[in-house]
């Protein structure tokens, strides 16, 4: 018999992470590697633990993520937006707390295209008077 498992996907900007909690002690494991392993700096972990710690399940639910697509700040996003959408399968009492803190909110800020004319999104070619 298998146990009972939540699932959860979230999204931040190009990063899609599929999120899985079981219950267990706490662990948090990434693409197969543990949260230390995968994020080096502790912004990053801190962000990824905080809807467990806002509803206070830190040490009820083992994580499983598989995450891809972005660089690191846009999958440790994803990751929180998948733990939150999965606490909320476990639970719906932790609606208003995830809901106050924005957890359930998915942030839409994307990167601006590139514009023809320019370098980038923005910045303009070298001025030169001649």
């Amino acid at each position: 018999m298998t146990p009972v498992q939540y699932r959860g996907t979230g999204r931040r900007k190009k990063s899609v992470a599929r999120v899985r909690l079981l219950p267990g002690e706490g662990k948090v494991v990434i693409n197969d590697r543990d949260l230390q392993d995968y994020f080096g700096m502790d912004t990053l972990i801190a962000e990824v633990r905080r809807p467990l710690e806002t509803t206070g399940t830190l040490n009820k639910f083992d994580v499983l993520v598989k995450v891809e697509g972005g660089g690191f700040t846009g999958q440790a996003g994803a990751i929180r937006h998948g733990i939150a959408r999965a606490l909320l399968e476990a639970d719906g009492e932790f609606r208003p707390l995830l809901k106050k803190e924005g957890f359930l909110t998915r942030d839409p800020r994307m990167k601006e295209r590139k514009k023809y004319g320019l370098k980038g999104a923005r910045r303009a070619p070298q001025f030169s008077k001649r």
